[in-house]
């Protein structure tokens, strides 16, 4: 069976040293240090994030995975100034387009964008798609503490819509005073405050409002062709789909009922979490043709990332879907 893993990620060395030459710490997740000491000892090396040929290789042979599809990591040039944003972003799709070249049957990559100026952003993503061959865009946190669904942003939609392709929305680092209201305490460490306000599960809750305000700011009665990505099975949302209706469906402008937008325009996978009842619980929420496979390689590479559909509970049909027909048609690979 073909296996297609939709949310990896990639860096270049390029692009780092260009940005980090540019402006210093300012290219880094703004954390404590605490946190980027955990995350120095336990997160890929560098050399691991930007290798192409060897260890991401072998990792997809031993796992059985057909392709990856690429996308940039910490390393995201998405977030700067919109001046240092767009030369670095060009740069990085470039570079993501030549990994891509050099093994076409293996990888797709998912554009960066310089949201900061999205009249940039729209040229760069037509650009990305139209002359480079990537296959949509992932955009990564908010901007500056905004949230896509402000008009600001209404262009880069637009022309993903027109484009006709997918915009993966990742987590990213969430602001402090969120992270000293809901995750600091002085029963544990830093290190754990850190942990909870990301990876563990700020900047879950955080990217999952992201799509609950994409949804409810009518962006799909405005855009009803938009298909949006969201890994980590969903961030939270789908738990409430029904909840969300109960509450939201009398009060607000949308021509139909939240739970509607988000079974027709999001699409989700599981980014590495591989839980069977999360798989089942998704399976019934969403049906096998909005599911995607995912590892999150490098961060995660779970010993069952080749079995894991293999031994779920799947028919034939929802196994395929999901290991490779949903992707296929979606990220038109």
């Amino acid at each position: 069976m073909k296996l297609i893993t939709v949310e990896e990620h990639f860096e270049s060395a390029a692009v780092t040293a260009a940005m980090r030459q540019a402006v210093g710490n300012a290219a880094l997740p703004t954390v404590s240090p605490a946190l980027r000491q955990y995350m120095r000892d336990n997160l890929p090396s560098p050399a691991i994030m930007q290798d192409t040929q060897h260890e991401r290789l072998a990792f997809m042979a031993q796992s059985g995975i057909d392709m990856q599809v690429l996308s940039y990591g910490n390393s995201s040039p998405q977030n700067l100034s919109p001046e240092q944003a767009v030369p670095f972003s060009q740069l990085a799709n470039d570079e993501l387009a030549k990994a891509v070249a050099a093994h076409p049957d293996r990888y797709a990559g998912l554009a960066v964008l310089p949201v900061g100026d999205p009249q940039a952003a729209v040229a760069e993503l037509n650009r990305a798609v139209t002359t480079l061959g990537l296959r949509g865009v992932l955009l990564k946190g908010n901007y500056q503490n905004k949230f896509f669904d402000e008009p600001f942003f209404l262009p880069i939609f637009e022309a993903a819509a027109t484009l006709d392709v997918p915009v993966y929305f990742h987590p990213s680092f969430i602001p402090q005073a969120v992270t000293s209201h809901y995750f600091e305490s002085n029963q544990w460490s830093d290190v754990v405050t850190g942990i909870l306000s990301s990876a563990g599960y700020g900047w879950h809750m955080d990217v999952g409002i992201q799509v609950i305000r994409m949804i409810a700011s009518g962006i799909f009665d405005k855009l009803p062709g938009l298909k949006l990505i969201s890994g980590h099975w969903g961030e939270l949302v789908p738990l409430f789909l029904e909840r969300l209706d109960d509450e939201l469906t009398t009060y607000t402008d949308l021509q139909y009922p939240f739970s509607t937008y988000y079974r027709h325009n999001v699409y989700v996978t599981p980014s590495g979490i591989l839980s069977a009842p999360q798989l089942q619980f998704m399976l019934a929420e969403m049906g096998a043709d909005h599911l995607m496979y995912s590892i999150d390689y490098p961060y995660k590479q779970p010993e069952t990332s080749g079995s894991f559909l293999d031994i779920a509970d799947l028919t034939d049909e929802q196994r395929a879907q999901i290991a490779f027909g949903t992707a296929t048609t979606l990220i038109k690979l």
